[in-house]
């Protein structure tokens, strides 16, 4: 007897933050094509996808000119590498990428995906300081609650232990300073009389440790994968002003938010700042090919730039890396940018998506929501009074994203963290009916396992 798709999946594929057991008796979700904002199975259900696709897609799936630049460049070369020689595509949209950056950043390297983007920053700060003679800082800091990849080098530097915490034994110490998170206060501030008061332990830190510290890399503006915390752009403005008083790199991990998805076209926007690595991938390609960037400031480059015998050679790269096709993708969506102006769109959408998000705040399990841009996420609890959150056996994000897909929704929540992460071209219709199916599964109290009045 022929086997099924999904009896061929189950027997071949391990899928990626997911439990494989939950599936042993459940069909996943089999996604056959897609358009604009929505999915579709074999069956012709449609979903829509609220979540970007895990947060890359910009522009909507099946965009016509994305995929012409790309058919464009298939039909002259698909793969070279990029060590030694070069090609078209990756020099114009270097030239594009650098027009968008802090004028602080001038240099591109490209590699393959967000972790090693972020990979690649934290090499090239420690490579820095040895060859400009500063041996000593070798010291990196990372906010808790943080992720900036799966590679050991980031995961040493992510505050999610949920994800990490297996490989232990095998990452390298690093500084953490706490989270920015103001429903939660690590510090027991209220926002609203707050002066950023979490910054302290980072600010005795850089006191004590400075002159050993290499660079300190954060999110701007929200960490995504740790809770969809959402913080001032005071403390992004802080973190800078820190950071440069004690000749500390400033790494920002755009990887999630860049391109748009939080209203402008990276969040270090919000704040201002001119830090000396900017790490990008999702959106870099509106989530056609894998593709990212770490663009560096001129004064980093020029550490490594020397005659060959003074091995100083930034020995690292892939093997995809710059690749045309991911190139041309990218460049595709930039195109988009300037033909269909979508932040014409979202001086509307954006508005529009956090106004009609209040009405969650209602429902007694909802302890806070947060917001910036094309993001929404709701932090469920158990008790609204106290805040007392879900227990992991609670898993209470599992029944609202099995009722999600009942109401044509992809929702994937954090924990206890129910979030939409809309492609910067959704349109108001199509935001109010997304509310509306996601009212219908956070509403419904039988949806919301181990909630106490």
């Amino acid at each position: 007897m022929t086997k099924t798709l999904q009896e061929k999946d189950k027997q071949f594929l391990w899928h990626p933050y997911t439990q494989m057991k939950d599936y042993a008796d459940r069909d996943m979700l089999l996604v056959d094509r897609a358009h604009g904002i929505m999915l579709f199975d074999k069956q012709g259900r449609s979903y829509f996808d609220t979540i970007s696709s895990w947060w890359c897609i910009l522009h909507g799936h099946n965009h016509p000119i994305i995929k012409e630049e790309i058919r464009k460049q298939l039909e002259r070369l698909e793969q070279v590498l990029l060590a030694g020689t070069t090609h078209e595509p990756a020099i114009h949209l270097a030239e594009k990428l650098i027009g968008l950056m802090p004028s602080s950043l001038n240099r591109v390297f490209y590699s393959d995906n967000g972790s090693t983007a972020c990979e690649v920053a934290i090499k090239m700060s420690l490579q820095y300081w040895q060859h400009t003679g500063k041996q000593n800082r070798t010291k990196l800091v990372a906010v808790e609650r943080g992720y900036h990849g799966d590679t050991i080098g980031t995961m040493s530097l992510g505050g999610v232990p949920e994800f990490h915490q297996a490989f232990k034994g095998m990452l390298f110490d690093s500084y953490r300073v706490p989270s920015p998170y103001c429903y939660r206060c690590p510090v027991g501030k209220q926002r609203s009389s707050c002066d950023i008061d979490c910054l302290q332990p980072l600010s005795k830190l850089l006191a004590e440790e400075g002159d050993t510290i290499a660079a300190m890399i954060i999110e701007p503006l929200i960490q995504a994968a740790g809770g969809m915390v959402v913080y001032p752009a005071e403390y992004l403005r802080r973190v800078a002003k820190l950071t440069r008083e004690h000749g500390i790199h400033l790494i920002l991990d755009e990887v999630a938010t860049g391109f748009g998805r939080t209203g402008k076209m990276f969040a270090l926007e919000f704040a201002d700042v001119e830090p000396d690595f900017v790490c990008i991938s999702k959106g870099l390609t509106a989530g056609y090919l894998p593709l990212a960037a770490t663009l560096a400031s001129e004064e980093v480059y020029q550490a490594f730039y020397a005659d060959y015998l003074e091995n100083k050679t930034f020995y690292h790269g892939h093997t995809f890396t710059g690749n045309p096709l991911g190139a041309a993708a990218a460049l595709g969506s930039l195109k988009v940018f300037a033909e269909e102006k979508p932040f014409t769109l979202l001086q509307n959408t954006i508005p529009h998506l956090h106004q009609s998000m209040n009405r969650f705040l209602e429902l007694p399990w909802v302890g806070d929501l947060r917001q910036l841009g094309m993001i929404s996420a709701l932090e469920l609890v158990k008790n609204k009074k106290t805040k007392e959150p879900f227990s992991f056996t609670d898993r209470v994000g599992w029944k609202i994203y099995l009722q999600g897909l009942e109401k044509g929704l992809i929702l994937r929540p954090l924990g206890n963290v129910v979030y939409l992460w809309l492609p910067i071209s959704a349109t108001i219709a199509e935001i109010d009916e997304i509310i509306e199916r996601t009212w219908s599964v956070l509403s419904d109290p039988q949806n919301i396992s181990g909630w106490q009045c």
